[in-house]
Formats: structure tokens, C-alpha cells, sequence
């Protein structure tokens, strides 16, 4: 009777135990998923914000330099993919000469926005680890280049306006394209957001 006692209790208090410890975490996903939709009601697009960053919460936490990281790295994914895409569409047989110069072009946007995405990460992450001017210094250098980045965007985007570019291929290069653009005007605000840490 006593052993029955013992493993009851036994087994109760790793329940309990298991069952705090689960609310404890289920607590501190929560607080991190808040922490990330008040960031993302200050960007242009707060919905692909949260939804592009919620499965980072539990690396993001709580610290303005880690959600600024995560939306870079989102941006920078979404870039490289992107440009994969315009590589393989500029391989595609039977396209028109002004298709064909406006998927390469385009390449060429993309491939700047990937560099300058994975600059921007690098130069964030010393940020991180500087203070004061150099602090100042490291951000700006990711500003100019996320800033950049978005411009890239833009200008490919620019090149799909003409109504001489139609078709399933034109929609799906804009698309994935203006992803990225938003992706990165998050990003960016997010960087400059934590650039005006106290």
C-alpha cells in the first residue's frame, strides 16, 4: 500500500511538474508572439510581417536586434529564391527579345539584392557587438544597403509594367518579386527601428 502511495505521488508530481513547465513555455511563446505583432503594427505590410517572422519567436524573443535579424534573413530567403526563379525563366525557350531582356535585367536586381541582403546580416550581427558610433556606423551601413535592396526590387518590377510583357510568367516574376519588396520594406523598418535604440 505504502509502494502504491509512493509511485502515485511520484508520478502526480512529474505530472505537475511536465504540466508547469508546459505552461511556462506555452507563456513565454505567447509573450514572444505579442513581442513580434507590436513590431509588425508599425511596417507597411504588418500581416506578412507576423506571419514571416511568428516562426521565429522563439529566437526573436523579445530583443529588437534578433526580430531585425530574422526579417533580413527572411528577406534575403525570399530574395535568393526569387532570383533562382528569374535564373531558370531566363532558360525558358520561345521568349520574346523584350521578355527576355526584361527577365535578365531583372536577374541582375536580384542578384544585387541578394548580395546586398547577406552584407546587411553580416553587418547587423556587428552591430550587435559595437556601441556608441561604431554602433551607429554598422547600422547605417545596413540601412543603406537594405534601403538598396528595395530600390533593386523597384527597378525589376519596373520592368514588367510595359502591357507588351503578358502572360503566366510576367505574373508569377512580379509576384515573387513584390514579395521580396515587401518582405524588405519590413525588414528595413525593423532595422531602423532598432537603430533608434536608446
Amino acid at each position: 500500500m505504502a509502494r502504491l502511495a509512493f509511485v502515485l505521488i511520484f508520478s502526480l508530481s512529474i505530472y505537475f511538474h511536465f504540466m508547469s513547465a508546459a505552461t511556462a513555455a506555452t507563456t513565454s511563446t505567447s509573450t514572444y508572439t505579442n513581442f513580434i505583432k507590436s513590431s509588425c503594427s508599425t511596417v507597411q505590410y504588418p500581416a506578412l510581417c507576423v506571419q514571416s517572422l511568428v516562426v521565429h519567436a522563439s529566437t526573436i524573443k523579445q530583443s529588437p536586434q534578433q526580430l531585425a535579424q530574422a526579417a533580413l534573413a527572411v528577406s534575403l530567403a525570399r530574395a535568393q529564391s526569387t532570383k533562382d526563379f528569374v535564373a531558370r525563366a531566363a532558360k525558358f525557350r520561345g521568349l520574346k527579345a523584350r521578355e527576355y531582356a526584361a527577365i535578365k535585367d531583372c536577374l541582375e536586381e536580384m542578384d544585387d539584392s541578394v548580395d546586398r541582403l547577406t552584407n546587411s546580416g553580416k553587418e547587423l550581427k556587428r552591430a550587435g557587438a559595437s556601441k556608441g558610433q561604431d554602433f551607429q556606423w554598422h547600422v547605417s551601413n545596413v540601412q543603406t544597403w537594405v534601403s538598396a535592396a528595395s530600390t533593386d526590387t523597384t527597378t525589376c518590377l519596373d520592368g514588367y509594367a510595359s502591357t507588351a510583357l503578358n502572360g503566366r510568367l510576367k505574373t508569377s516574376i512580379r509576384s515573387r518579386v513584390l514579395n521580396v519588396a515587401q518582405v524588405t520594406s519590413n525588414a528595413l523598418a525593423l532595422v531602423n527601428r532598432y537603430a533608434s535604440k536608446p
